[in-house]
Formats: C-alpha cells, structure tokens, sequence
C-alpha cells in the first residue's frame, strides 16, 4: 500500500498522484493505452500504484530530466524524454545510485521523443509540445479532447529559473508567447508538475506579464529566495503567496 502518493481521481480518466507534496505525477487513460507523466522521486513502487488504477499498457513521458520528475523511472522497462535533456538525467539518476542500488534497481533505457510527436491511447491523444526553459528539453504534452496541457515544471506558478542550465527570461517570456501562439486556444487548464489539481490556463499569462515587468526593470516587489543552492530572487507573477518567478541577475 502506498505511504506517500496521495492520488486524486480528476476526470473519469485522468488521476494525480501527488509524491508526499514534493512532486505530482499523472496517469491519463484511453481505450488501448495509459501514459504516466513523470514518475517522481522514487521513493515508491510507482508501477505497483499505476497498476492499481489501470490494466491497460501504460506508456512513461518524462516532462525534463530533473530528479523529482524521473527517479520513479526505475520501477519501468523504458520511459520517453527529450534528448536535451537526457544528460541531466543521467546527472540526477547518478546521484541516486547508490540508493537505488540497495533494492535491485536501476534506471531504465530512455527514447528519444520529438516535439509533435503523438501519442495515441486509443481514442485519445497526446502531443507533445515545446517548453523549453526551466530545462533545454522540457516539454508539454497537449490533451486536446479534455483541454489539458500536462507541463511538467514549464509551465509552473511556481517556476524557477535559477537554476544551471536555466534558459535567460527573454527566451522563456519567447516560448511562453510561441505556446500561447502556436496552442493557447488548444487548452483551458494546465496541469503542472508540483500541482494539486486542473488549473486555469491564465497562469501563461501571469508569467508573461511576469517576464514582461522583469525585462523591463520592474522589480520593486522582488524578495529574497532561499533554495538548497544559496540565496537569489523571486518575482510575483499574482497576489497569491508562492506564485513567483525565481531569479539570479544573470538570467535578466
């Protein structure tokens, strides 16, 4: 029986698994086929919960390469991911080794997967979308029957943009406005990587307006940010607490 995943049914189809608050993973049904949107810290027989929510075959998508979002991945025979960003999770799956090493386990082999590529359920379909960003190969997958865009952490209220290997603010405000582009009429809600449940899709806009007032100098909101690597800074993208932007000056 699982100890940390809190799992919330959404749709008749579609359930959250929430990694004791430290990540969200999803599991998406069609009539042929399942997809599990990352796989969490792998604290947890992922596959075990997957198995007791759904019988179909179940297809894994990694939404970026960071450690919260694919360690689960070794409880499964392979897992999709964008190349940019296989290095880092090779980087992060090191990290755990020794850990994993304890029980038997090891990451599984990743594919490749390309942006538009689409994976077919069974009556459902999932596309997958550029997010770049957050990570090089972050990406989206775009559920156009329910109006989903699943994002991983490229999507996020909560995004951090500190980190090494972080994109600049000039070129995530550029993906924001291509997604809002390219696929903004396509979806009403998001479903991000750290969420509790469907979103309203104005959130792109939040963090729009967002990189728009921090290109342009308009910064007298910031507050410090403290995370595991040091200090840098946040910026409000709404009035509710934790909806932020994280920053170094580097990024601007």
């Amino acid at each position: 029986m699982a100890q940390r995943a809190i799992i919330k049914q959404l749709l008749p189809h579609l359930y959250l698994i929430d990694d004791a608050g430290e990540s969200t993973c999803y599991l998406i049904e069609g009539k042929t086929h399942a997809m599990v949107i990352d796989t969490a810290n792998g604290w947890e027989d992922l596959r075990a919960i997957v198995e007791g929510l759904t019988q179909l075959p179940v297809i894994v998508v990694n939404t970026h390469g960071h450690g919260d979002h694919i360690l689960g991945n070794v409880y499964f025979d392979e897992a999709w991911m964008h190349p940019a960003d296989f290095e880092l999770a090779e980087m992060f799956m090191g990290y755990a080794k020794e850990e994993m090493e304890k029980y038997g386990l090891k990451p599984c082999p990743l594919k490749p997967l390309s942006i538009g590529q689409v994976f077919d359920l069974g009556g459902l379909e999932l596309e997958v979308v550029p997010l770049q960003g957050h990570t090089p190969g972050s990406i989206g997958l775009l559920d156009r029957q329910d109006r989903i865009l699943f994002t991983g952490d490229g999507v996020n209220t909560h995004l951090w943009m500190q980190l090494d290997g972080c994109s600049s603010i000039a070129e995530l405000r550029e993906m924001l406005l291509a997604l809002k582009a390219q696929h903004g009429s396509e979806f009403d809600y998001i479903l991000h990587g750290h969420d509790k449940g469907l979103r309203e899709a104005a959130v792109v806009d939040q963090l729009i307006q967002g990189c728009d007032d921090l290109l342009a100098g308009r910064r007298e909101k910031d507050k410090p940010y403290h995370y595991f690597d040091g200090e840098c800074l946040q910026h409000p993208i709404s009035d509710v607490e934790g909806q932020v932007i994280v920053y170094t000056e580097e990024r601007l």
